[in-house]
């Protein structure tokens, strides 16, 4: 009686061990993101994700895409919370059903960049359409990022506020991210629009100067978008609700604020949402 009252306890002490262990290793809530190449590149991801995962609660898995891209993510349910920059697909994105509460929370904004030479004389032109004008009247090349992110709608929106097409052979088509575009038209001499958290970022390794900037029209808004649980009922809502409120938050604005300041003299990107 004796010894099976001791395998009986053996047994549950070796049952109770098996599943504290099993708790130790049961993966963490994995929060799905799309978001934008601007906010990876930057590094203002990793700041954020480093904050947000310090409880252990969630990991949180970013796929840094254009916003037309990460939006795709979402119609198909491949992504719990979006973080874009596309406003007008943003909204057709949530009038369809697939994302709700969309809150627009950030903005720094657009710069076009030239060699310091300045073939076009694009230089002290205060629109941006006028900029492109000239860019597209002197026959000189432009990398566009033509991959239906954020940017490159910005991008088409001044063209068109420019009422101009630039000629097929000096329009270079890159098909990347805005890291991948600002090399090309580095290697290529070349006038680009980026936006200039990314630029600064980049900017130790780059010619390209900064030769017009402030038009009302560059403002570059960011936004968080939840997907739909009713349409997506795999998404983790909890998680993305969880990151939602984290970034609208107080530590999450005032990590935004101080972001980029020591490392390049400025202030990256700006926090519009009211915290409470």
């Amino acid at each position: 009686m004796k010894n099976t009252n001791v395998m009986a306890l053996l047994n549950a002490a070796l049952a109770a061990l098996l599943l504290a262990g099993c708790a130790k290793t049961e993966p963490k809530s994995v929060v799905r993101l799309a978001t934008t190449t601007s906010v990876r590149d930057t590094g203002l991801l990793d700041a954020l994700n480093e904050t947000f995962q310090a409880d252990g609660r969630y990991t949180l898995q970013a796929i840094a895409v254009g916003s037309g891209q990460a939006m795709q993510l979402g119609r198909t349910g491949e992504a719990d919370i979006l973080w874009v920059h596309s406003p007008d697909d943003e909204k057709k994105f949530v009038e369809e059903g697939y994302g709700v509460e969309r809150t627009t929370f950030l903005h720094n904004d657009f710069v076009i960049l030239g060699p310091e030479a300045d073939p076009a004389k694009v230089k002290g032109s205060k629109k941006v359409a006028d900029a492109f004008r000239k860019i597209a009247a002197a026959k000189a090349l432009f990398v566009s990022r033509a991959d239906q992110s954020g940017t490159h709608k910005k991008e088409l929106k001044v063209w068109d506020a420019a009422k101009v097409k630039p000629a097929k052979e000096y329009y270079l088509e890159a098909g990347q991210g805005m890291a991948g575009t600002l090399s090309i038209a580095e290697e290529k001499k070349a006038y680009v629009l980026a936006d200039r958290s990314t630029y600064l970022s980049m900017a130790k390794n780059l010619k390209l100067v900064i030769v017009s900037e402030g038009d009302d029209l560059l403002i570059n808004r960011y936004s968080l978008i939840l997907a739909n649980p009713a349409k997506f009922p795999k998404v983790n809502a909890p998680g993305a609700r969880a990151y939602f409120d984290f970034v609208l938050s107080r530590p999450a604005k005032e990590l935004i604020e101080k972001f980029g300041v020591e490392k390049y003299g400025q202030q990256l990107f700006f926090y519009d949402y009211a915290v409470k």
